[in-house]
């Protein structure tokens, strides 16, 4: 599965966006992986996989966006051809 299938799977059974669970994550003074990991699982009800991918966004904003662009444009070029 694609980075970019983890996050879009995330919004439809949230209804959530990354910048959302990151805001949250801020909010609650949640910066270690471990720290993160329980929370994501247990309070936000997401799978281990699932609250990875949102790990990743929250700790790596900047490398998160550059994986679902580069999912995307795959994603295209596969439709395409």
């Amino acid at each position: 599965m694609t980075y970019k299938a983890y996050i879009d799977n995330i919004k439809a059974k949230t209804g959530k966006d990354p910048q959302y669970f990151q805001a949250l994550a801020k909010e609650k003074g949640l910066t270690k992986h471990s720290e993160l990991l329980t929370w994501l699982k247990s309070d936000c009800g997401l799978g281990h996989g699932h609250a990875n991918a949102i790990i990743l966004y929250i700790k790596n904003p900047q490398l998160a966006q550059k994986k679902i662009l580069a999912d995307a444009r795959k994603e295209k070029a596969k439709n395409k051809g």
